[in-house]
Order: C-alpha cells, then sequence, then structure tokens
C-alpha cells in the first residue's frame, strides 16, 4: 500500500510538472531544457497511447485519456514525425550547450544524438512509419516484434483490465485493430511498390503465426483467455463481467479476426515477389541503410569492415578461454563448438520436454534470481525496490521469439519487471547457461539498469531511450560482472555458459556484418554460428532469422560490453587505490541511457573530480 500511494502521490507530481512545463512554455516563460523536454515527452505520450500504457502511470484513473486507443501507424505518420522530429530538435538546439552544466549540459547531448539520429532514418524512403528508432525492426511485419504478435502481447501484459474503465477500454482496444491494421497493409503496399519486402523466410513464419492465431476458437484465443481471467478479478457485478465478456467475444469475432484475415491476404500475395536473401543490402538505399543501423544501435562510427574484423578477433579469444576449460572437464576432442554440442545434448545438462519440465525451468530461473539479489550489495550502492518476475513467452508468439527478452515494469508499480523466457523446445534451455541469462535478462543485467534509470530524477525520455548498445551492453557486462563477484564459483559448466554466451555476441558482429554488408546468405550465417557456438539448430536459427530483420541489433551488445570494460579499467588505472567498484556502477548506471560516446564523456569526467 506504501508503494502504491508513493507512486500514485508522484503520478500526479508528474502530471501537474507536466502541466506546468506546457504552461510555461506557451506563456513564455523562459523554461529550462529539462521543461522543454517534459513539454516535447507530453506531446508525444498524448500521441503514442500504447507507450503511454507500457509505461503504465495513469491506467484507469481521471488521467487515462489513452487506454482505448492504438498508436497511428499510416503512412502518414511518417511526414508529420518528420516535422515534429525537426521542431524539437530546433528547440534544444536553441540553447547555448556552453552555458549548461550537469544533467541539462547531458540533456542537451542526448536529445541532439537521438533527434538526429531519428532523421537521419527519415531519409530511407521505404521505412515504414517509427522504424528501427521505435523497434529496431526493418519491416513493420516481421517474426520478431511485428505488429501480428506484438498486438496481442501488447494486450495480454501491458495493458491493464484493473476497473470498469480498463475493462471497457480493453473492448475499445480490440474494435480499433481493424483500422491499425489496415493502415500497416497500407505501409506494406507502399514499401512493396519501391521495391522493398522481407525475405522469403518472414512470410512463412508470420503466415504460419497468423493462421494459428485466427485458427483456434474465439474463446481459447488468448485474448479472450487472458481479457476473462483478469475480469474474474476484478471487484464488480457478475453479469457486468459476463457482459464484457460477450463484447470481448463477438469484437474478436467481427474485428480482430476479418483484420487478421486481411493481413494474411497481403502476405500470401506478396510473397511470390520476395527472395530469400537475408541482408537489407538488397533493399532501395541498403548500404545507407546498415551503416546508419550500425550507428544508431552501436553508437559508435565504426565501419561494418571494422565490426566484422573485431567479431573475428574476439571470436578467436573467447574460444581459447573456452578450450581450456572443456580440456579440463574432459572435453578434448574437435572445435569448441563440437565439444559444447557434446555437452549440451548430454542428459544431466537437459530438462524433461513436459509440462512439469517447463515448470522446473522457471522455478530454476526464479531461484538464480533470488540468489543474486542477495549479492546485490556486494557491487551496487543503491539497488531499485521494483520486483523482477519471471514469465513464460506466450506459446503462440514462441517460433519466431528470441531465446529470452525483458519487460520493464509500470511507472505505478502495479506491473513489475518481467524477464520472457521461451520454453518452445527444452532442449534450448541447458543447464550449463542458465545463470548467464538470468544474469543478462533481471539482475544484475537488464532490470537493475532499466529499474534503476526509471527511478531517477532526470526528464521522463531519457529514462527509457532506446540506447541499444548502452543497455545491452550493460546486460552483457553484468553476465561478467557475476564472474568476478563469484556466482560461479566452483561451477566451470556454468562458466563455460557465459563464455558461450559472450561467444554468441562476439559471432553476433561476425554474421550480422555478414549477411548485410558482405552479403551472406540465412544458410550461411546459420553453419556458421551453429558451427562456432555449438548451440541447438533451432536456437541458432531463430537468431539468425532475428538479425535478418532487425540490422545491426544484434552487433551494439559485444561493443557496448567492451566499452563499458574499457571505461572502468581506465578509471582503475587513473584512480588506483581510489577506484570503487560501487560509484563506477552508479556513475554508469543513475545518468540513464546513453551513446557510448557521451558515457565516456561522463566517465572521464567523473574520473578526474575524483582526482
Amino acid at each position: 500500500m506504501l508503494r502504491i500511494a508513493k507512486w500514485t502521490g508522484l503520478v500526479l507530481l508528474a502530471v501537474i510538472v507536466l502541466a506546468l512545463a506546457v504552461g510555461s512554455y506557451f506563456l513564455f516563460i523562459n523554461p529550462s531544457i529539462s521543461m522543454t523536454l517534459n513539454k516535447q515527452t507530453f506531446l508525444m505520450l498524448r500521441d503514442d497511447p500504447e507507450l503511454l500504457t507500457q509505461l503504465g502511470a495513469v491506467e484507469g484513473t481521471l488521467f487515462d485519456f489513452h487506454s482505448g486507443e492504438l498508436d497511428d501507424a499510416s503512412w502518414v505518420r511518417k511526414v508529420t514525425d518528420r516535422k515534429t522530429t525537426e521542431d524539437y530538435l530546433a528547440q534544444i538546439r536553441s540553447y547555448d550547450v556552453k552555458s549548461l552544466t550537469g544533467q541539462d549540459k547531458l540533456t542537451y547531448e542526448v536529445m541532439d544524438w537521438f533527434y538526429d539520429t531519428v532523421l537521419r532514418y527519415n531519409q530511407i524512403d521505404w521505412l515504414a512509419p517509427g522504424g528501427p528508432m521505435d523497434g529496431g525492426t526493418a519491416y513493420p511485419v516481421n517474426q520478431m516484434f511485428g505488429v501480428q504478435n506484438g498486438y496481442p502481447r501488447f494486450m495480454q501484459f501491458q495493458h491493464v483490465v484493473i476497473n470498469e474503465k480498463t475493462a471497457r477500454h480493453y473492448i475499445d482496444r480490440l474494435n480499433a485493430v481493424g483500422v491499425k491494421f489496415d493502415q500497416v497493409i497500407d505501409v506494406i503496399r507502399r514499401q512493396a511498390a519501391m521495391g522493398a519486402l522481407p525475405p522469403t523466410f518472414v512470410f512463412d513464419k508470420v503466415l504460419a503465426e497468423m493462421n494459428g492465431f485466427v485458427g483456434k476458437p474465439i474463446k481459447e484465443n488468448p485474448l479472450y483467455t487472458t481479457y476473462f481471467e483478469k475480469l474474474t478479478k476484478l471487484d464488480i457485478d457478475g453479469d457486468k463481467k459476463a457482459a464484457f465478456a460477450a463484447e470481448a467475444e463477438q469484437a474478436i469475432n467481427n474485428t480482430v479476426y476479418p483484420a487478421y484475415r486481411r493481413l494474411i491476404a497481403l502476405m500470401v500475395e506478396l510473397r511470390p515477389q520476395s527472395t530469400a536473401d537475408a541482408g537489407v543490402w538488397k533493399q532501395p538505399q541498403g548500404d545507407a541503410f546498415y551503416a546508419l543501423a550500425l550507428r544508431q544501435q552501436t553508437t559508435t562510427d565504426m565501419t561494418p569492415q571494422e565490426v566484422h574484423d573485431l567479431g573475428l578477433s574476439e571470436v578467436a579469444r573467447i574460444e581459447a578461454e573456452m578450450d581450456t576449460i572443456l580440456k579440463a572437464q574432459g572435453y578434448a576432442d574437435g572445435t569448441v563448438g563440437d565439444r559444447m554440442r557434446a555437452l549440451g545434448e548430454s542428459p544431466e545438462q537437459n530438462w524433461d520436454d513436459s509440462d512439469a519440465g517447463r515448470q522446473a525451468i522457471m522455478d530454476e530461473y526464479t531461484r538464480i534470481i533470488a540468489d543474486m539479489k542477495a549479492r546485490l550489495p556486494e557491487a551496487f550502492a543503491v539497488i531499485p525496490p521494483q520486483p523482477v518476475e519471471v514469465a513464460r513467452v506466450p506459446p503462440f508468439a514462441e517460433g519466431g521469439s528470441a531465446g529470452a527478452y525483458y519487460e520493464q515494469p509500470a511507472l505505478d508499480g502495479s506491473r513489475p519487471g518481467r524477464f520472457f523466457a521461451n520454453l518452445r523446445d527444452v532442449k534450448e534451455t541447458q543447464k550449463f547457461g542458465m545463470k548467464t541469462l538470468a544474469y543478462h535478462e533481471a539482475i544484475p543485467g537488464h532490470h537493475m539498469q532499466i529499474a534503476t534509470a526509471m527511478n531517477l530524477d532526470i526528464p521522463l525520455a531519457r529514462s527509457f531511450l532506446p540506447f541499444t548498445a548502452y543497455v545491452e551492453g550493460w546486460a552483457l557486462y553484468a553476465e561478467q560482472l557475476a564472474w568476478e563477484m563469484g556466482a560461479y564459483k566452483d561451477d566451470p559448466l556454468g562458466d563455460l555458459g557465459r563464455l558461450q554466451a559472450e561467444l554468441y555476441r562476439a559471432v553476433r558482429l561476425v554474421v550480422d556484418t555478414g549477411m548485410h554488408y558482405k552479403h551472406w546468405s540465412r544458410e550461411q550465417a546459420i553453419d556458421y554460428m551453429a558451427s562456432t557456438t555449438g548451440s541447438p539448430l533451432s536456437d541458432v536459427t531463430a537468431e539468425i532469422e532475428r538479425y535478418s530483420v532487425m540490422p545491426g541489433q544484434a552487433c551494439a551488445y559485444k561493443i557496448g560490453m567492451m566499452k563499458i570494460l574499457e571505461l572502468r579499467e581506465r578509471a582503475k588505472a587513473k584512480l588506483g587505490a581510489k577506484f570503487d567498484l560501487k560509484a563506477f556502477h552508479t556513475v554508469v548506471l543513475e545518468n540513464g541511457p546513453l551513446p557510448l560516446t557521451i558515457l565516456e564523456e561522463v566517465v572521464d569526467q567523473w574520473i578526474a573530480a575524483q582526482t
């Protein structure tokens, strides 16, 4: 109750502050750069109802004007977004950066970098509205985070049903999906007319997914079953619950399923025009797009060739470390990939392929996270209060989903952070790799970083900007940090799992640039990754297909990790005995997500202040 009261107060205060920020701007009172950004954020959220729901600040309250609406996905939005971004960038650049200090200076630098990158993407003619800056994908319908699986996932896990208002708005969003899907259909047709289509395997994946989705009886569809389950927890009259459930069933039958069938028909129509080429090089402005994607995802100016060469170098280094441990464990013959495959196939490293086996996996992840939570004070001065829980990737989305992912908690405390584990194939969850995955997705990885950012006294936008190299670099750094904290003590196989995960990220540098820069085929990339890492073929295939539709994103992990380690070693060398690991983590985490170039400036300033 105390936490709910605290968050309610903060939400009301935030609304007041945002209103004052907007009011002061239009009344020509000199606003600070933070107030200007808050005003921009307020206006952005006003037009982005799904993001506002994901933040979870005002659902079901007097200020809930949005939770019955879906985002505008029309082509027109690309034009309006460009004009808005140009205006926002001009507002930021109207400040004299030389006169700014502290967080105000960081706000200027971060937003200048962000808005400039958004405008660069807008110059790629065929990209859909929002594009990679919204979700990292090149195509609005894809097996990873396309609208066809993103919409039901959003309704299941983000749209809360806590009172009659939010129950009604759930149905409103079911009825709104027809318009949104028609907007997406128009966008895809426009892309196709410009010669931009995803690879054939994407068509096959999403068609199988969508046909399976609409092939279920309505009362077995997750959009209905999830809503029904949420309704049962509401303290309202039983007749009202029944009426809501009946309306949801009608909306799914009359609006949702027909919208999916229209999208299915379009994908069937366009599939013959697609090719097997997995790289974005084949698209109009393909090379320019990939160079921009690498810049955005890594927040560096590294060229594709430099990234590729770095990957090969890191693969060789990590393989040497793994070779030493494997030989000590009796695995001496064959390549590192061969030996890791043999280890992964051993019965003692696998779970029972049953409901009980899958529940045992979830329980083990929960135990690992609880154990690490107790260790956090060893390396962190401040630990965020938001809880994190383990959840299963929805079965309907397992086929195209990553092996795991994380979703942030709600601002109002109503929803915890969630580490989603993909249990489509229990052979993909090998016991020696579970610690590393839990540390990456939960603590001290994503949950630690994102929940910390949500608690900072910085403009709201800066707490959730998509700087992948920082966010994923931290999570990969967290895997090594856990090893340094002793989490793998007396567990050499777990340490192999950690190194295999790092090898995975080094391989990503090779295969991502291989497909999008060197014109590798999907099959060539799969073969290289499978033979090098020794991971299950189903896992590797899903990964390569992910990189195909999210150019550059997979390169951010290793480059971000290496930059954080580089900065830590620089601080150790310059500060000597004065170096404090907790203080270093504070300066890295408590400025929110940053481009790596700006993070380097921040750490260098901190080092200078210590000396």
